[in-house]
């Protein structure tokens, strides 16, 4: 079993290689897209750096989930970009548990950080006066960090599990990354330990977060009720729309990638994995250029900071 294991130095990544005429109209949106995600998230956490007015837990967390989404869709994009010039790439194994670490670590991350979010949202809306002394700064930092070191953990675990198993023979990944669902299918062994920790993992990482926003959103909305004047009411609701909106996209897409049947059909399979692979695709390029959009769009801080930076960019030249 040893011996054979040794055989696998890499992985082969299918990508979209049975579909050559789909490779150049993605690679083009694609790279696109990237670019739209680096320029946003990074406009975003340029603003919440520069103006003295961001300078809040909210704005703080939204700096972090900007820059996450930044390192995710860098963990991924690239790869993917490369499997549409080069089909069937070939990926050194190395490079495929780092790969799988980082995706991993920033999707588990994302979750937490969604939920630190939520309960920032709850104490301003539900106890505005007492804001400034539960968020402060020795809260709102350690829980930024906690979520990043929650998330790095996890990954951690899940990659050496997935890594320490034997791979023999079929090195080839249906996948453009190195998906760890993908890569634990190829291998030779028992693999109940890492189906247990991943189930773990999506509980604790997925289901518990999703919980607790529930909470949170159910008290929020019960406090915005409450408001006598229509004008409160909607104020104190702008300023948790974007938040609700950018969770409802981003778990609403987790829960249709592994929510939705799988095809028994032998001739749907394929259009199936092709189905498959797209929604992951956009699953890991559409929320994080999202992000920035809805957080500009929602909310009149981040726009008016926004202009500052651009007109103070115009008068200095």
């Amino acid at each position: 079993q040893e011996g054979n294991s040794q055989k696998v130095v890499g992985f082969t990544l299918l990508g979209l290689s049975a579909h050559p005429k789909l490779e150049k109209m993605f690679f083009v949106l694609i790279l696109l897209t990237y670019l739209v995600i680096l320029l946003g998230n990074g406009l975003l956490i340029l603003v919440t750096i520069l103006d003295p007015r961001l300078h809040t837990p909210m704005y703080f967390f939204l700096g972090n989930l900007s820059f996450l989404d930044i390192c995710y869709t860098t963990s991924s994009v690239p790869l993917i970009l490369d499997s549409f010039l080069t089909p069937r790439k070939t990926i050194p194994f190395p490079a495929c548990a780092m790969q799988m670490f980082l995706s991993f670590a920033m999707g588990a991350t994302e979750c937490v950080l969604l939920g630190m979010m939520a309960f920032d949202r709850y104490v301003a809306i539900c106890n505005p006066l007492r804001y400034p002394i539960v968020m402060s700064k020795a809260v709102y930092v350690p829980m930024a960090v906690s979520s990043w070191a929650a998330g790095s953990t996890t990954a951690t675990v899940q990659t050496s599990l997935a890594m320490q198993l034997p791979f023999c023979g079929d090195n080839i990944i249906n996948h453009f990354t190195c998906e760890i669902l993908a890569v634990l299918k190829l291998a030779c062994a028992d693999i109940s330990i890492n189906v247990i920790s991943m189930g773990v993992a999506n509980v604790i990482f997925l289901g518990v977060p999703v919980l607790f926003i529930s909470f949170s959103y159910m008290f929020i909305i019960i406090t915005i009720l409450k408001i006598p004047s229509a004008e409160g009411r909607k104020k104190a609701f702008s300023t948790c729309s974007a938040h609700l909106t950018v969770v409802v996209i981003f778990y609403g897409t987790i829960l249709f990638m592994y929510g939705k049947p799988k095809s028994k059909d032998p001739l749907g399979a394929d259009k199936q994995d092709l189905a498959d692979k797209l929604t992951s695709l956009f699953y890991g390029v559409v929320t994080p250029m999202l992000n920035p959009i809805i957080y500009s769009l929602r909310n009149k801080d981040v726009k008016a900071a926004m202009r500052n930076l651009v007109t103070q960019k115009c008068f200095t030249q």
